[in-house]
Formats: C-alpha cells, structure tokens, sequence
C-alpha cells in the first residue's frame, strides 16, 4: 500500500480534470439488479447535462467492493479518469461481512487523501445498517462517516438511502438496494451535496 500512496502522491495535481466525476463505489452505486441507465449515477449523467453542467461520469463503482479492495483500486481510477471530482461511497459490504471498522475508518481516509493528492475534490456518502446488526454496531458505522467528514473537512451526504431504505415500495426484494422507482430518489439525496461543487460552464 505505501507504494501505492507514494506513486499517486508524487503525481501532480495539475493532472486532475476539473470537468469529469469519478463515482467510486460499491453495488449501491453499480445499479445492482436494474438495468444501467435505471441507476443514480446514470440519472446524475443525466440531470448535469439538462442542467447545463458540462460533466463527464465515470463510475467506477464495483458489487461487493470493501475499503481495502476500493484503495488498492482506487490510484489506477485517479490516473485513468482525471477526475476534478470524487464521489466516495464505500463500507457498506465491509460491515455486513463483519469486517472492523477501524480499517474500513483507515481505508477511506487514505482514499480521501489521495483524491485530494491528485487533485479532485471529494463527496463523502454516509450510509447505515439494518437494526439487525445491534445499537452497538450500526451507531458506531453510521458515526464513523461523520467523523470523518468532519476531520477531513468533506462534504457528507448524512444517509445516501434516506426516506428510501424503510420503504418496501422503493427496495428491491433483497432489502438491500433500491430499485428503479427509488433510484431518482438516491439522486435527490446526493444532488444538495453535490451541486455546490460543480461549475457551470462558462
């Protein structure tokens, strides 16, 4: 890992496009079980360009991914993508496969800072467990976003699944993921945090 880190920290941030948002993610951002353009990161290509937002997306969102495989991955997606903009949203799988919380705390900090090192700004998704995993657990994964945002001083979507994830209307059969009618709803909970970050093109 720390040649990793000394690679992309040795690459100028000069290099980083101001005009492409890299989506780095797991299957929340992967638009699991829906066809790709049903998803929030489509709908995202979609609203900017309406908007008169002269973005590109890149999602390099991947099912199952953890913190430790989003940071070994995430130096080569920097340097391919250029991105001006990273939006982080990683932990979940971490969490459901019991992993500690301290090295998925670790893993996005790292992330953060070498999307800072190349450049880009970062948007940080918060997200939550199911109540099955006891008070314990779930109030220490929900708070370590916010700890994290406020340490590295990033911009925090509080709960990407938000108004979402408790209604069965809204969530494919598995509980887990939304489906194509709670999609446009991720987007709406990303855009606030997401808008102030964005220029306009000129």
């Amino acid at each position: 890992m720390l040649g990793i880190g000394l690679l992309v920290i040795t690459l100028p941030s000069a290099w980083a496009s101001n005009r492409t948002i890299l989506v780095f993610g797991d299957s929340l951002s992967a638009a699991h079980g829906l066809r790709p353009e049903q998803g929030w990161v489509a709908l995202l290509a979609k609203r900017l360009h309406s908007q008169g937002y002269p973005y590109r997306i890149v999602n390099a969102s991947v099912s199952g991914e953890t913190t430790t495989g989003g940071l070994e991955r995430l130096p080569h997606e920097l340097r391919a993508s250029r991105a001006g903009i990273v939006i982080l949203e990683l932990g979940a799988n971490d969490a459901l496969r019991g992993l500690p919380l301290t090295l998925a705390a670790r893993n996005l900090a790292a992330m953060v800072r070498l999307a800072r090192a190349a450049g880009a700004r970062v948007l940080l998704l918060g997200l939550l467990l199911p109540p099955n995993y006891g008070p314990r657990y779930t109030h220490q994964f929900a708070a370590m976003y916010r700890r994290l945002a406020r340490e590295l001083h990033v911009p925090l979507v509080p709960f990407l699944l938000a108004h979402i994830a408790l209604d069965p209307r809204l969530m494919q059969s598995d509980g887990l993921h939304p489906n194509a009618r709670g999609e446009p709803l991720v987007l709406n909970n990303v855009w606030p945090y997401l808008k102030p970050l964005l220029q306009r093109a000129p």
